[in-house]
């Protein structure tokens, strides 16, 4: 299957528009040579070696390890260490404390020697870090399973909460769904303390043995950091006149909450995180390793390994076959492939087979309003995301169905689930509306990211611009997320990216969005984005922004020149009318220069975000959607992709 639908131009074009021309048709080539038989696409999503060391760790503490996957997985770590024996979070990082204590854990399992160089060197770092004791709080759970560090000095979280009604503060549905999966298990955990017993001592990851737990200063009581630790306090306390019933009711609760949220694959939420949660928790009430929970529970974490022709293995935190295609879909559609084409029919029957029918835990918050969205992963019903669901709805929409009442009946079902998921100030957040309460992220056990889901520039603009192509420009809802996006605008003239790095990202997302919804590329907010992405582009002509944006202002809007981030530069640019303009020349030839013969692109940095600064990703994807996508914008002179097309 090639691309030679996409029609070349007859008239005389630039060397640069000639050029977009050829990458593009190659691109299109490769993108398609990479579908699935049924008519998805999923690239390798690469976070970091915690998920490497945490599935090792889930073995020993259940005691299925194995020597086939201990060996690989050990490849994959040790391929991931710097040369001063540390790991970071994303590639070209700083050293990270936490990922470095658990992957030297994970090479001990391994049989690799404190002593062996490699070892030593990232020990060395870790004491020099402050040890174990200043790892955050989720290294040092899996820490206390195995008795290397002692329950008693961490924070406590009781299993009651399941009992908060959703209106007080702190309830399970406060937090963010990634968040909410994962410490309704921890608290089943957090009440048996388990220990099993550790197959090495760990003396060498403290500053001193003798005293690994040195005491630290409490915040000021006024603050809110200084009420929180008291309130541990006091939660500790609790523990000890726990009453017997309450507390086994509270565990069942737990327990129940966790089995009805197993989707039919047997992972939660799609996600790795809350899966090995999970089956620690329901295995610590008595669910045995052959209990059909359990047993589902487990196959779909090996689902989760990707491995690798050097024997390697590596473990994906998460699966995103539903964004992978409606992206896909749209970098081929606006590339110029027939709209009819095969492979896009294909990816149209697949989407359509996985809009969500049921309700889920967004109905906490909106009862009344029927199901309709889409998630990002294979099996995830339970929470379907905004963001996908926008992105399918302008993907099914460029493809010319056979069946085309069947386009018409998923878009209405999906776009009346979408405006439902409003939040109150007129902008979305990824998975839930209004949850924006600021207690969850004060919790002195929530230190591992964002745990909150509040509206995002990206998401609101993903939704402006599929409300917008659905003729929905003018509906009072649409504006409201219009105003709330012109104010959201940082005073550079960028806009923050929450799912994607970082201020690329959201400019990238918002101007298209704007544009479409009819702001015109005269108005003051679309000029002083293109200033700003003029004043960031690299000399080589592409944009790059590091993971380290988000913490520290200096790197905003610097780093190494990636396909990504110059796409979504572009793809603002070519909204805003700039497509004649020597920034968009010369990302364009930035593009078709780092094409490789097969048309694809390389892209070793993350561009990608699961929390801002602590959890980054690597869209394995990202560098083949988005610059097929800038391209046939580019060549095609479409300020905002191709003309949905109505079923």
């Amino acid at each position: 299957m090639t691309a030679t639908t996409v029609q070349p131009s007859e008239s005389p074009e630039s060397e640069t528009l000639g050029a977009a021309r050829k990458a593009t048709i190659r691109a299109v080539d490769h993108l398609l040579s990479r579908q699935d038989e049924e008519g998805w696409w999923k690239g390798d999503l690469e976070t970091n070696v915690t998920m490497d060391a945490e599935d090792l760790m889930l073995r020993q503490f259940l005691g299925i390890q194995d020597a086939r996957v201990l060996d690989a997985a050990a490849r994959h770590l040790r391929a991931e260490q710097g040369e001063d024996g540390t790991w970071a979070t994303f590639h070209g990082g700083p050293p990270e404390l936490s990922a470095t204590v658990e992957a030297y854990v994970a090479l001990r399992l391994a049989g690799d020697e404190p002593d062996a160089s490699h070892m030593a060197a990232a020990a060395a770092w870790v004491r020099a870090e402050g040890g174990i004791a200043r790892s955050r709080v989720f290294t040092r759970i899996w820490l206390a399973l195995f008795g290397w560090w002692r329950w008693e000095d961490l924070p406590e979280l009781p299993p009651e909460i399941i009992y908060f009604p959703k209106w007080l503060p702190l309830n399970i549905y406060d937090f963010g769904c990634w968040a909410r999966q994962t410490i309704v298990p921890l608290t089943i955990v957090s009440a048996h303390r388990p220990v099993r017993p550790a197959p090495f001592p760990l003396d060498e990851l403290h500053t001193d043995p003798r005293r690994p737990r040195p005491p630290r200063r409490p915040a000021p009581m006024a603050s809110w950091d200084g009420a929180f630790q008291r309130l541990d306090r006091a939660l500790h306390a609790y523990r000890k006149v726990a009453v017997g019933p309450l507390r086994r009711a509270a565990l069942r609760s737990c327990a129940r909450w966790i089995v009805e949220r197993q989707e039919n694959d047997g992972c939660w939420g799609g996600i790795q995180p809350p899966a090995v949660y999970s089956l620690i928790a329901l295995h610590l009430l008595g669910y045995d390793l052959d209990h059909p929970v359990m047993r589902a529970g487990l196959a779909s974490l090996d689902r989760f390994a990707v491995w690798r022709e050097d024997g390697s293995r590596m473990i994906e935190a998460c699966q995103s076959p539903v964004w992978d295609t409606c992206l896909a879909t749209i970098a081929l559609a606006d590339a110029g492939l027939d709209p009819g084409h095969p492979a896009l029919v294909r990816a149209a029957d697949w989407m359509l087979a996985e809009q969500i029918d049921r309700p889920g835990d967004w109905s906490v918050r909106r009862p009344a309003l029927p199901s309709g969205g889409w998630a990002f992963e294979f099996h995830n019903d339970n929470y379907p995301d905004i963001d996908d669901t926008a992105e399918v709805i302008l993907a099914l929409r460029r493809i010319e169905h056979p069946e085309p009442e069947r386009i018409e009946t998923a878009v209405r079902r999906g776009m009346r689930w979408t405006l439902g998921m409003q939040s109150k100030n007129g902008a979305w957040g990824a998975f839930d509306a209004d949850n924006t309460s600021p207690l969850p992220n004060r919790l002195p056990f929530c230190d591992f990211g964002e745990v909150i889901d509040p509206p995002s520039a990206d998401v609101t603009a993903h939704v402006v611009e599929m409300l917008a192509h659905e003729g929905r420009s003018y509906d009072a809802r649409t504006r409201r997320g219009i105003a709330w996006l012109l104010a959201e605008q940082e005073p550079s003239g960028a806009w923050f990216g929450r799912w994607g790095t970082n201020y690329v990202y959201g400019t990238g997302s918002v101007v298209p969005a704007l544009v479409a919804a009819g702001v015109p590329a005269s108005h003051q907010a679309v000029r002083r984005a293109v200033r700003w992405l003029e004043s960031v582009q690299n000399e080589d002509g592409g944009w790059g922004e590091d993971q380290r944006s988000y913490p520290d202002p200096e790197w905003t809007g610097r780093g190494a020149s990636t396909a990504s981030q110059t796409a979504w530069a572009l793809l603002a640019l070519l909204a805003a009318g700039e497509r004649e303009s020597k920034a968009a020349e010369r990302g364009v030839d930035w593009l078709t220069v780092t094409q490789q013969a097969d048309g694809s692109w390389d892209e070793p940095y993350f561009t990608g975000t699961g929390f801002p600064w602590d959890f980054s990703i690597n869209y394995h994807l990202y560098r083949q959607v988005f610059p097929l996508t800038a391209l046939g914008r580019f060549v095609h002179d479409e300020a905002t992709g191709a003309r949905p097309r109505r079923s």
